[in-house]
């Protein structure tokens, strides 16, 4: 299936003609998100693509969230061996014990940072508490890891998270906005810059 011919805005390349794809490119992706459950779901999904392609991650999501309770970490927190089993053996998933066990560990983690400070406050406090904003002209220039997602990396990985590497971290900064990815020539890279504007100003960043 492809987007509809009449379909002509500007997207970044990665997006292609999948109307699935195309849907998150243009409500999702660089979107800049605080909400700390969500924030954590997406760092669970990038930890499953880890070798794979985030379309196939994005088709099976709704299957993720019924197999992880909503990605309600208190639940995932409790996951019992026989509820690895049971995961392994769901063909709606990315069955990888390594992943699935990731996830339940980092669930754990998560709950430990909530109570904390707030999973959003660590996050954020990474790119000063607004979106890095980029202004690529060609997907080239996109890098796949920087200085700030080896830092958030190794932070991530302290608190207890796996499948958290730079460039898994990256990816994640990128989806959820911490960043500004989108390329110049794109019809959402002035939209989510404007999202980063108003957050700088809020936080007293201009």
């Amino acid at each position: 299936m492809t987007r509809d011919p009449a379909d002509t805005l500007p997207r970044c390349s990665w997006a292609g003609d999948d109307p699935l794809y195309c849907a998150y490119h243009d409500r999702e992706w660089g979107v800049p998100e605080h909400d700390s459950r969500a924030l954590w779901e997406k760092l669970v999904l990038d930890g499953f693509q880890a070798g794979l392609s985030w379309i196939t991650i994005l088709r099976k999501r709704d299957n993720f969230r019924r197999a992880f309770a909503g990605f309600d970490p208190e639940a995932v927190a409790r996951t019992t061996e026989a509820d690895v089993l049971r995961l392994l053996g769901d063909p709606g998933i990315i069955r990888h014990r390594g992943k699935i066990e990731a996830a339940i560990r980092g669930a754990r983690a998560f709950i430990a940072l909530e109570e904390r400070d707030g999973f959003s406050r660590f996050v954020w406090e990474h790119v000063g508490g607004a979106p890095v904003q980029n202004r690529w002209q060609h997907p080239q220039e996109v890098p796949t890891d920087t200085a700030l997602s080896t830092a958030l990396s190794r932070d991530l990985r302290r608190a207890g998270f796996r499948f958290c590497g730079p460039v898994i971290t990256y990816a994640w900064m990128q989806a959820c906005g911490l960043v500004n990815d989108h390329l110049t020539t794109c019809h959402r890279h002035a939209p989510c810059a404007a999202l980063g504007s108003s957050m700088s100003q809020s936080n007293g960043n201009v």
